[in-house]
């Protein structure tokens, strides 16, 4: 059985790499049938493929090839973060066991020596893809909160990091958010955890559909607490982004009779800037500044957005 790269049943990808046509020929007809086909007759064109936005999920190289080699192109994918975790399987007539050996020593899944029979070739493939697809899967389950299908803590620390470091170097605003919904211990109290679970799924969706740019990131810190990077804002549009949060909360309408704000849930959201003229030491200095907020927002009142500037 072959797993599916998405829930959508879309093929998987394998890229045929070699300089003779009529080997491509013959190990596409054998693949067709269960896989998107990508080919190469050199390795600069099989490494622009893969770097693409769309990469392949398996890659079959040959290892005599004009200009650059398979093991050259083996080692050049080996060497690129982004195309390293492509499995590689050489499909090629030498078949030396130093020549073999040499190819796994790069980092190749597998090696099959020409003439091949094509059922071991399609076994060999399919257990290739099937490993590479569970690997993706559990790659993604570890940036996604289980409960609530959003980014989780691990991708927001990564994100914040990484914009840390972009925005601070060309001298651009980053902005934080933290959110926390208010009295959700008398909720799951009285409620129930299994409605507690609800209300934290159903506050998360109400946050990432509020609109957003690509580099902005909704993610669940832990609890009942979110949070929200901003790159590129300022402290006026990180308060209309979390003015809109707020609503967009309210506007679910979760019953919340133990609460003494309102009687449907609500949040309090914290925020801080970094910039030139607010600057931070550094990243957690941003985020102390942002949970300082939050804590500000929740003793004044709750339900409401306070920035660091303003506190």
């Amino acid at each position: 059985m072959i797993l599916r790269a998405s829930m959508s049943e879309k093929k998987p990808t394998v890229l045929i790499v070699d300089d003779q046509p009529s080997n491509i020929h013959l190990l596409a007809s054998l693949l067709k049938a269960d896989y998107r086909i990508l080919t190469a007759t050199r390795g600069h064109k099989a490494l622009e493929l893969a770097e693409s936005k769309q990469p392949p999920d398996l890659i079959l190289l040959d290892v005599i090839m004009p200009e650059m080699d398979g093991y050259a192109i083996c080692r050049q994918l080996k060497d690129l973060e982004s195309t390293r975790s492509i499995p590689v399987i050489f499909v090629t007539g030498m078949s030396d066991d130093k020549d073999e050996e040499h190819g796994l020593n790069l980092g190749a899944a597998d090696y099959i020596t020409k003439p091949f029979n094509p059922a071991i070739v399609r076994a060999r493939v399919r257990n290739q893809i099937n490993l590479k697809l569970r690997t993706d899967m559990l790659e993604q389950i570890s940036w996604e909160d289980a409960l609530t299908g959003i980014p989780n803590r691990r991708s927001f620390d990564q994100k914040l990091t990484e914009e840390w470091a972009r925005l601070t170097r060309n001298d651009q605003s980053l902005s934080l958010l933290m959110l926390d919904i208010d009295h959700f211990k008398p909720y799951n109290d009285n409620y129930g955890h299994g409605a507690g679970d609800d209300c934290l799924r159903r506050v998360a969706q109400a946050l990432i559909q509020v609109p957003n740019r690509p580099t902005d990131l909704v993610a669940r810190y832990g609890g009942e607490e979110f949070a929200v990077i901003l790159p590129e804002t300022d402290p006026a549009g990180a308060q209309q982004y979390a003015e809109r949060l707020l609503d967009a909360i309210r506007t679910l309408n979760i019953e919340h009779a133990y609460s003494d704000i309102a009687p449907h849930v609500t949040l309090s959201i914290g925020g801080a800037t970094h910039s030139k003229t607010d600057p931070k030491p550094d990243a957690e200095a941003l985020k102390q500044s942002a949970d300082a907020a939050l804590y500000q927002a929740k003793a004044g009142g709750r339900n409401q957005y306070l920035s660091a500037a303003s506190g």
